[in-house]
Protein backbone atom coordinates (compact mmCIF):
# COMPACT_ATOMS: atom_id res chain seq x y z
CA UNK A 1 0.00 0.00 0.00
CA UNK A 2 1.56 3.29 -1.06
CA UNK A 3 1.43 6.51 0.91
CA UNK A 4 -0.72 9.36 -0.33
CA UNK A 5 -0.01 13.07 0.09
CA UNK A 6 -2.80 15.44 1.07
CA UNK A 7 -2.76 19.19 1.70
CA UNK A 8 -3.93 20.67 4.99
CA UNK A 9 -4.25 24.18 6.39
CA UNK A 10 -2.64 25.18 9.69
CA UNK A 11 -3.45 28.10 11.95
CA UNK A 12 -0.34 29.09 13.90
CA UNK A 13 -0.51 31.43 16.87
CA UNK A 14 1.84 32.43 19.63
CA UNK A 15 0.92 31.41 23.18
CA UNK A 16 3.50 32.74 25.60
CA UNK A 17 6.92 31.28 24.70
CA UNK A 18 5.38 28.68 22.36
CA UNK A 19 3.79 28.60 18.92
CA UNK A 20 0.71 26.40 18.54
CA UNK A 21 -0.12 24.93 15.13
CA UNK A 22 -3.67 23.67 14.67
CA UNK A 23 -4.91 21.79 11.61
CA UNK A 24 -8.16 23.36 10.41
CA UNK A 25 -9.41 20.24 8.60
CA UNK A 26 -8.72 17.68 11.35
CA UNK A 27 -8.84 18.14 15.12
CA UNK A 28 -5.07 17.81 15.60
CA UNK A 29 -2.67 20.37 17.06
CA UNK A 30 0.96 20.61 18.15
CA UNK A 31 3.42 23.17 19.42
CA UNK A 32 7.03 24.29 19.09
CA UNK A 33 9.46 27.02 20.12
CA UNK A 34 9.29 28.49 16.58
CA UNK A 35 6.57 28.58 13.92
CA UNK A 36 8.60 26.17 11.79
CA UNK A 37 9.04 23.73 14.68
CA UNK A 38 5.33 23.89 15.50
CA UNK A 39 4.46 23.16 11.86
CA UNK A 40 6.94 20.25 11.66
CA UNK A 41 5.50 18.82 14.88
CA UNK A 42 1.98 19.18 13.45
CA UNK A 43 3.05 17.28 10.32
CA UNK A 44 4.36 14.44 12.51
CA UNK A 45 1.17 14.45 14.60
CA UNK A 46 -0.98 14.23 11.46
CA UNK A 47 1.11 11.35 10.12
CA UNK A 48 0.53 9.47 13.37
CA UNK A 49 -3.18 10.38 13.36
CA UNK A 50 -3.66 8.84 9.90
CA UNK A 51 -1.50 5.78 10.59
CA UNK A 52 -3.66 2.66 10.52
CA UNK A 53 -4.19 1.11 13.96
CA UNK A 54 -2.29 -2.04 14.80
CA UNK A 55 -4.10 -3.80 17.65
CA UNK A 56 -1.90 -5.71 20.06
CA UNK A 57 -4.79 -7.77 21.41
CA UNK A 58 -8.17 -8.98 20.24
CA UNK A 59 -10.70 -6.20 19.67
CA UNK A 60 -14.34 -6.44 20.75
CA UNK A 61 -17.13 -4.44 19.08
CA UNK A 62 -20.52 -4.29 20.81
CA UNK A 63 -23.80 -2.47 20.41
CA UNK A 64 -25.42 -0.95 23.48
CA UNK A 65 -28.38 1.19 24.43
CA UNK A 66 -28.54 4.34 26.52
CA UNK A 67 -31.76 5.90 27.77
CA UNK A 68 -31.95 9.55 26.75
CA UNK A 69 -34.79 11.94 27.35
CA UNK A 70 -36.06 14.88 29.34
CA UNK A 71 -34.74 15.13 32.89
Amino acid sequence: MSAMKRKFTARIQREGDWFVAQCLEVDVASQGRTEEEALENLKEALSLYFEPPTPTEEVSVREFEVEVGAA
